[in-house]
């Protein structure tokens, strides 16, 4: 097999650890080390790669995404920073004028809070300034609260005895439906969705994947798979056969069920029905609430700026102890969406329960965001993975002390103190809630900062992250949260040849300017799959 040398670099092994050279051979690292040594690898058809002293990191694992889902967003409406309703309008108006076959709209990532001409949620009535005839659905960042227009709303036919567990379906203050679903209300808008077929789901993937590379991510857990919901199956098929035709992620299922007997059905019939070095089955994830932005987080208190609130309770305590029985029983990994404070101490008191000494089955809680003190020491004795996503920060910091007060603020987004779990931290970008640009992600880990740099100092900066410790939650942790940390996310002799070759030197760089790198080249299974 050929091999690639790559000499005079910066070579992460680990904290306050490099080396100057690496030698692949075939899809693993058979050498890393100084570059004399290196050299004495070389055969008359190696390839050389003068690193000219820029970063190599292991290959970006985001560890909690939605990874076809994130490629249906890049293909659908952009509504990602508008900057008012009528933006919003306008930008869905041109879509609809580029692509007049379309039969359904979907778009996705707006937010109110950014709009400057009315800060409320979309409504039919604006949706309905696009079109009357086609269905438009168009989905918050968050993915917590989606609006449609009238001719949606007619195809479904609501009633006033329509009811959805765990979600509410608008009104207008005359008791009109209004168009906004919150939560799991959400999923009576997917029967609007054309049907699916495997190969287009396929060829999303493939698109995905590719724009994955250019990010330097090379490993994912993805929640694309909800077991009871209508385009699953073909869903789950697509990533079967895509996992067979040279894909360039590697993919680990986190798979919710609607309910537990469907669980329960799912393990009779086999959790895994296949598995190979680019596609496995992971945890069950579950909602317990919903996002911060939409105030449907749970909360233990009324929130700070709406006390009429504390957000929505997806699964109750006990449904979710069903779940987690269930899944524990059978040796299958929780992985448990919880973003407010209260919902951390359901899947908290939840762990409590199962009969599992350090945490052995490596169950987790997915965003980690909202929580008390004592709850963070709970974290750290019960030694719970923490899924988290620092680029929320990005626009979370400018609004979590007006939802949850100032107290509760400065124990939240708490990275610094869940890095004290040894590497059962990790860190993804929950994408298309927000873009999956991971060096972004390490800006926001590291400076506690928005993208324009904002607070100067950082955001209660006591729980910043070393730039070593970013790039290992987003390397080794979600190896860790795989239990492949054996395998991949770190350089080393045995390992999968998965990493990323940086612009600069990224350690020699003043935290500030960690925005100004960029992924040169991305190598997945021994073949770069990206250069600049």
């Amino acid at each position: 097999m050929k091999r690639t040398i790559l000499h005079s670099g910066n070579i992460f092994i680990k904290k306050n650890t490099f080396a100057s050279a690496m030698v692949i051979e075939g899809s693993h690292i058979i050498y890393v080390g100084d570059d004399n040594k290196a050299f004495s690898y070389m055969e008359e058809d190696s390839e050389i790669i003068d690193l000219l002293f820029r970063t190599v990191v292991p290959g970006f694992n985001d560890s909690h995404l939605h990874l076809y889902y994130t490629g249906v967003a890049l293909q659908s409406v952009d509504c990602y920073q508008a900057a008012s309703i009528a933006e919003i309008i306008q930008r869905g108006k041109l879509f609809l004028q580029d692509h007049p076959h379309l039969t359904y709209i979907w778009g996705r990532g707006w937010n109110q809070d950014y709009f400057t001409d009315e800060q409320r949620l979309l409504t039919k009535d604006d949706l309905d300034q696009i079109s009357t005839e086609v269905p438009i659905v168009f989905s918050r960042a968050c993915g917590h609260v989606s609006s449609c227009n009238s001719a949606a709303l007619t195809l479904l036919n609501l009633t006033e005895d329509t009811f959805v567990e765990g979600g509410v379906i608008g009104k207008d203050s005359q008791g009109v439906f209004n168009g906004i679903f919150y939560e799991n209300a959400i999923q009576l808008l997917e029967s609007l969705k054309p049907e699916l077929t495997i190969d287009s789901v396929i060829d999303t993937l493939e698109f995905v994947s590719k724009k994955a590379n250019e990010m330097g991510i090379t490993s994912v857990g993805t929640n694309d798979l909800i077991i009871g919901s209508e385009d699953t199956s073909i869903i789950e098929q697509a990533y079967i056969e895509w996992a067979q035709k040279n894909p360039t992620v590697r993919v680990n299922h986190q798979v919710r069920f609607l309910t537990p007997q469907l669980l329960s059905q799912r393990i009779q019939e086999g959790y895994s029905p296949f598995s190979n070095d680019f596609l496995s089955y992971g945890p069950v994830k579950l909602f317990v609430d919903g996002s911060l932005g939409a105030r449907t987080a749970l909360l233990s208190q009324p929130y700070h700026d709406d006390p009429t609130t504390q957000g929505v309770e997806c699964l109750s305590r006990e449904q979710l102890a069903e779940f987690a029985n269930i899944a524990h029983n059978n040796h299958i990994q929780l992985a448990i969406h919880a973003i407010g404070d209260l919902a951390n101490q359901y899947v908290l008191d939840t762990y409590k329960l199962l009969d599992n000494p350090y945490n052995s089955a490596r169950h987790g809680i997915i965003h980690s965001q909202i929580t008390s003190q004592e709850q963070l020491d709970q974290y750290l004795k019960l030694q719970i993975l923490s899924y988290a996503q620092p680029i929320f920060l990005h626009y979370d910091l400018h609004m979590v002390e007006d939802r949850v007060g100032k107290e509760l603020a400065s124990t939240s987004y708490a990275f610094n103190t869940l890095a004290n779990l040894h590497g059962r931290l990790s860190f993804g970008s929950d994408a298309p809630v927000e873009p999956f640009n991971v060096i972004d992600g390490i800006h926001c880990a590291v400076n506690r900062q928005d993208k324009d740099y904002f607070p100067e100092g950082g955001w209660y900066p006591k729980q910043k992250v070393d730039l070593a410790t970013a790039i290992e939650a987003f390397t080794y942790g979600g190896a860790i949260a795989t239990f492949e940390e054996k395998k991949k996310g770190r350089l080393a002799p045995g390992y999968l040849a998965d990493f990323v070759i940086l612009s600069d030197d990224i350690f020699s760089m003043k935290p500030s300017e960690i925005r100004s790198v960029s992924i040169d080249k991305t190598m997945v299974n021994g073949i770069f799959v990206f250069e600049q």
